[in-house]
């Protein structure tokens, strides 16, 4: 499926909240954040079935095949597009690339829990647990990758 792009009369600003600085470029002024959240990402990844495998197993996530759509990985409210490398959706990313991303997911059990789990899985935690600060403030992580070699972060904010 193709998307066709924006046209550049169908996203222009208009006054307040928008602006116009002397180069044209259109800046926010209105002292609140547009974007809400993130609904997903996407991983390019050598195996969609190893990599899917993996999440299901070490951190619980729920895979969903849909006919013409990209695999995903679910996990709370959010969730991860997952493309073989060379099969991939369009648009894509400039590069995508397996084992380029570095992400933080946040635990929604202690973080003993998902040690624990790491540990059971033979997946060696590369650092942590480590406080580090995060969206919402201080929080404690570990980080581990994946089968691509992915940095993955995941972060318990019950300190």
């Amino acid at each position: 499926m193709r998307f066709r792009p924006i046209q550049p009369t169908a996203c222009r600003p208009s006054s307040p909240p928008f602006r116009r600085s002397s180069r044209a470029a259109a800046t926010y002024n209105g002292g609140a954040a547009v974007i809400a959240g993130i609904d997903h990402f996407v991983l390019t990844v050598r195996s969609v079935d190893d990599t899917c495998a993996f999440y299901q197993r070490v951190l619980g996530f729920r895979r969903l095949d849909t006919p013409n759509l990209p695999t995903a990985l679910l996990f709370g409210t959010q969730k991860i597009n997952v493309h073989e490398a060379g099969r991939t959706f369009e648009p894509k990313a400039k590069a995508p690339t397996p084992g380029s991303a570095d992400f933080c997911l946040v635990a929604a059990r202690p973080l003993s829990e998902i040690c624990a789990s790491l540990q059971a899985n033979g997946i060696a935690i590369e650092v942590g647990p480590v406080e580090r600060i995060g969206a919402r403030g201080p929080m404690m992580s570990v980080y581990f990758r994946d089968p691509d070699g992915n940095l993955v972060e995941v972060s318990d904010y019950g300190l």
